[in-house]
């Protein structure tokens, strides 16, 4: 099968190629001229993500940039919840859904303000998993009917802010996941006079799948076994307040993959409500916690980033599986609480990063550095590269490789110099490509030579943080999808993996989605000296939140989009933030920005006055060190010249 040239490429293969329509839901994909456009309601209006970087860079926001499609968010709440009333409706049940948002997932005042805006028509809540968290839920909660979930540890207060709740006629719930918190929430309603609302966190036999899977068992950290909830429910009856507990409570951890693992949690968990039901608890809300997952690769599988369900799918399981055990144990069925956030904020933000740099392993070496007096390892290394049909692709390789490693050890040995090492290094990576190849023509590959392409990919250097704005990705291996925002026209030709510009060697992305498995490099256009940007997608879930100061470099440049009511293909940018700035971040760690400046200043007065420093340079460095301290974390990249390299 012949390769297509880059001429004949076309976009519709480019769409194929990164996977649009597999991971962006209808939201994701290239027009003809190669551009990526986000549709964020799914409804045939358009966004080209391009305009929107290049309208920011017209306001002075370089990347890396957030972009938030804020209607995308308002969608993802809506659909939730449209979704479960059709289950509803189509199954016959007769409790409600009551779902909330856990603030846990991304706490930013506009994510927060969104979805609750969103949720008004369904009384979606909030959950608050920490003392701080309620007190924004607190805030932000609007209207009777929508609840109010605290989860996490409770000290006195975080249950006196929770009454305080009920006082102002807010629907809180109390669930109580260690048996002493049983003990605090009685005593603290007898001191208050407020009735409470409780839940019990049950710990399911059922295990979870993927990265989070120790959330659920015996060893979760969170939650009540079978003995312990028997204690809770004597305590409360001991208080005569076995009124106050309504709500069963589980979760079996973040993006799980597997529908089989969900019905059955479900499932496990409905049998502990009937059971507290015909105990005479009067009962009302099963919560079925998070774990509604994204899939990240397309794949539609149950591999860990992925997910092998629908929305529609796990809305209508939940519904009938706990439909049919209230049925069977002739108990009325609850209304159906869940803790979906990854599911509704992930897919509405996005990071823009610029590649600035390509770091070619044979290149870097350059040719210009030929030694004067060829060493024999040298020339036996020239010999394997210009006959390579004496010799199979396998045979060079190793051949390749003990020549390699004999130039090193000479080198370590001081008998060769520097010259012929560097041509051994820049010799050898030029087999390795011609090998690899040779294998892209034939088909067939050798189990050792499939590392070949990861060995041989570039470094594209991209102006950004994993630590700050990626640590999943660091931190638990999490795939996001990832592609060119532009040029999406032309073949990509080169395999790269992306690093940051932190100094850590683990500053990079090394693994990217592919519909089989995952790829150790992603294929790119050639950089041209013109800017690059690169789109890395379903970033709004936890990624705002986790990310850390590492190098501090602290936030990016960000932007909140919304569609144009009067345009087919209008955008407006409501609102931009502007990243951390110097003295921003040198503050977080307990510095006084001001202070260093005086500090600074002092050391060029005392070598002006040694006559190290011209007065009138002293003077200039004084205002740059100072000017530093107002500019922005991330690299200034200098506009490109236009001149290709040769």
């Amino acid at each position: 099968m012949k390769t297509k040239s880059a001429s004949n490429w076309s976009a519709a293969q480019s769409e194929e190629h990164y996977g649009f329509k597999r991971w962006g839901a209808n939201h994701f994909s290239v027009d003809t001229e190669g551009f990526v456009q986000v549709q964020p309601l799914a409804d045939g209006r358009s966004i080209r993500v391009m305009d929107v970087v290049d309208e920011a860079v017209g306001m002075g926001l370089k990347a890396p940039i957030v972009i938030r499609f804020q209607d995308k968010l308002r969608h993802r709440v809506v659909q939730l919840n449209e979704v479960f009333a059709k289950a509803i409706k189509e199954e016959g049940y007769k409790g409600e859904y009551r779902g909330v948002f856990p603030i846990k997932v991304n706490q930013l005042r506009e994510v927060v303000d969104e979805i609750v805006a969103a949720g008004k028509d369904y009384n979606y809540g909030l959950e608050a998993g920490s003392k701080p968290e309620l007190m924004i839920a607190l805030a932000m909660h609007e209207g009777a009917q929508r609840l109010i979930i605290c989860n996490g540890y409770k000290d006195h207060d975080y249950i006196r802010l929770a009454l305080l709740g009920r006082k102002l006629g807010k629907k809180i719930i109390i669930v109580v996941e260690q048996l002493s918190e049983v003990d605090s929430i009685i005593q603290i309603a007898k001191e208050t006079g407020v009735k409470p609302l409780i839940g019990f966190r049950v710990k399911l036999q059922t295990r979870g799948e993927g990265k989070w899977s120790s959330s659920s068992g015996d060893n979760a950290k969170f939650g009540l076994n079978t003995a312990e909830i028997l204690f809770a429910v004597e305590k409360l009856k001991a208080a005569k307040m076995q009124q106050c507990l309504k709500l069963v409570h589980f979760h079996i951890g973040s993006q799980v993959p597997n529908i089989i693992t969900i019905k059955a949690a479900v499932t496990e968990a409905a049998r502990f409500y009937c059971q507290l039901a015909k105990m005479g608890f009067p009962m009302g809300y099963l919560d079925v916690g998070g774990g509604l997952g994204i899939d990240y690769d397309g794949s539609r599988t149950n591999f860990e980033s992925s997910m092998n369900y629908s929305l529609e799918e796990y809305a209508r399981d939940i519904i009938f599986n706990v439909r049919e055990i209230c049925t069977a144990a002739a108990v009325p069925v609850p209304d159906i609480v869940t803790e979906s956030g990854r599911a509704v904020a992930a897919p509405h933000s996005m990071l823009v990063v610029e590649v600035f740099e390509r770091i070619n392993k044979r290149e870097s070496l350059g040719k210009q550095h030929q030694p004067k007096a060829k060493h024999k390892v040298v020339t036996d290394l020239e010999v394997l590269l210009k006959n390579k049909a004496r010799l199979g692709r396998l045979e060079r390789f190793h051949d390749a490789l003990q020549k390699k490693e004999e130039a090193f050890s000479l080198f370590n040995l001081g008998y060769l110099d520097l010259e012929n090492r560097a041509a051994a290094e820049q010799i050898f990576w030029q087999i390795c490509e011609q090998i690899d190849k040779e294998g892209t023509k034939k088909g067939y590959q050798p189990e050792e030579l499939h590392d070949l392409k990861k060995l041989l990919a570039d470094q594209y250097v991209c102006n950004f943080s994993v630590f700050q704005s990626l640590l999943d990705s660091w931190a638990l291996k999490q795939l996001f999808p990832v592609t060119p925002l532009h040029r999406l026209a032309e073949k990509p030709s080169v395999n790269a993996i992306l690093v940051d510009i932190t100094c850590d060697s683990d500053g990079k992305i090394g693994s990217f989605i592919d519909l089989q498995d995952t790829k150790d490099y992603l294929t790119l256009h050639p950089l041209n000296n013109k800017p690059y940007y690169l789109g890395i997608y379903l970033t709004g879930a936890y990624q705002d939140i986790m990310g850390d100061l590492h190098n501090l470099f602290g936030r990016v440049n960000e932007v909140h989009v919304f569609l144009e009511d009067d345009e087919p293909n209008g955008y407006y940018i409501e609102e931009a933030l502007a990243g951390s700035r110097v003295a921003d971040v040198i503050e977080g760690v307990q510095y006084q920005w001001e202070e260093l400046c005086r500090r600074v200043k002092q050391q060029i007065d005392h070598a002006t006055k040694k006559d190290l420093i011209k007065p009138r340079e002293g003077v200039r460095l004084v205002e740059f060190y100072e000017s530093q301290m107002l500019a922005k974390t991330y690299l200034n990249i200098e506009p490109k010249s236009g001149k290709k390299k040769p």
